[in-house]
């Protein structure tokens, strides 16, 4: 990202954002001034804006900011957060994807608060992504951040992009996973399934 780019202002952002808005709204045939999409452009903006303030945000900074020592771990448990809910834009189509991520770590003497696992979830998930590269991003991130034993990411989401165009299939569920250290024992990543209830 260009620096003149990144040193504008949310107000700069929205305006421009807006004009690209209004030049679609009229390449599909629409007429931007009639009343009904008078202010389409401006909301349009301001959405985009909300749902990739991803961007935005440092990943490491989330999680480090609730650092606590623990022993927790010593023994090898696990500490398990399921179900986080997440909406993202695949980066091919610009259409949602959303699902649930479930994530587990093994500690080494230290913990993140619970809720900063679901806020680095969606410092990756919004912004324009892949399934693949969110799983693996989030992974990577919560290991160089705790120096955990070990790390597991599942996720598991439908695409709207599947759904809504091409083959047009809508009950299908992608389910992708990434995991280091003691994760890597098949033994431990299925006692992980377990707890979150897939097997």
């Amino acid at each position: 990202m260009s620096d003149s780019i990144q040193n504008l202002t949310d107000d700069q952002r929205v305006e421009q954002l807006a004009a690209h808005y209004k030049a679609i709204l009229e390449l599909l045939g629409e007429d931007p001034t009639r009343e009904g999409l008078v202010k389409t452009p401006v909301r349009a903006a301001k959405a985009m804006l909300a749902l990739t303030s991803g961007y935005r945000k440092s990943p490491q900074e989330i999680i480090k900011s609730a650092l606590f020592k623990e022993e927790y771990g010593s023994r090898g448990q696990i500490v398990v957060v399921k179900d986080i809910e997440f909406y993202s834009f695949c980066e091919h189509h610009i259409l949602p994807f959303f699902g649930k991520a479930h994530i587990g770590y093994v500690p080494d003497g230290c913990v993140t608060g619970l809720s900063k696992l679901a806020r680095l979830v969606d410092a990756f998930a919004r912004r324009l992504q892949l399934q693949e590269r969110l799983t693996s991003e989030i992974c990577e991130s919560l290991q160089s951040a705790l120096h955990a034993q070990g790390v597991i990411v599942v996720i598991e989401s439908r695409h709207l992009c599947m759904q809504m165009r091409g083959v047009e299939k809508q009950g299908a569920v992608t389910t992708t996973s990434s995991y280091t250290g003691v994760f890597e024992d098949l033994s431990r990543r299925e006692e992980f399934f377990a707890l979150i209830g897939r097997r």
